[in-house]
């Protein structure tokens, strides 16, 4: 399946030696990760910071970034774009298992029997904000629908994303470092 959204445009920003601001890059973000086995599935890294508080100058070093995590005590931002998810249930689980295998190794994507092949769990916040379409967050006991303006907020839940919407679909993402201690 071909993506049908317009490309993703990043726009960056920095100041000379003077402290005059002026625009470092623009254009298609530098990371875009896909995966045969997933037509019209694409990551597009934007950015991420090492560190809180944030290095402002901190060189941009996204196309290094591997899998779903931020770096410790830092974040990450990633616009991903959804194709609409296969009828077929065993399909799915063969798309969902591939793009875990290749992209997010990292995620803690320990299926119980029963859940949604999607499922799985990150010690961070995520900050998820729907910017095209129409996606359904999966929870242990319940989903919701998102439509495109509606942020949800992911707090180290085991979770999904479903499009079922027959159209694709575009999600921002803020995934932040987190911890379960107190």
């Amino acid at each position: 399946m071909q993506n049908e959204l317009p490309p993703v445009r990043r726009v960056v920003t920095e100041n000379d030696e003077n402290g005059k601001s002026f625009f470092v890059s623009d254009g298609a973000p530098t990371s875009i990760r896909e995966v045969a086995e997933r037509p019209g599935y694409r990551v597009n890294n934007i950015w991420r910071t090492s560190a809180s508080p944030a290095l402002i100058r901190a060189a941009d070093d996204i196309h290094t970034h591997q899998g779903i995590m931020p770096p410790k005590n830092g974040t990450v931002l990633r616009i991903i774009d959804y194709p609409p998810d296969p009828q077929d249930p065993v399909e799915l689980k063969k798309q969902l298992d591939a793009m875990f295998s290749h992209l997010y190794k990292d995620a803690g994507h320990d299926l119980k029997e029963g859940e949604h092949p999607g499922m799985h769990i990150t010690e961070t916040v995520d900050y998820a904000i729907v910017l095209f379409g129409q996606m359904t967050a999966i929870l242990e006991s319940e989903e919701t629908v998102l439509n495109a303006g509606d942020v949800l907020i992911q707090r180290g839940t085991n979770h999904a994303w479903t499009n079922r919407s027959g159209k694709a679909a575009r999600i921002a993402f803020i995934l932040i470092d987190g911890s379960n201690q107190e």
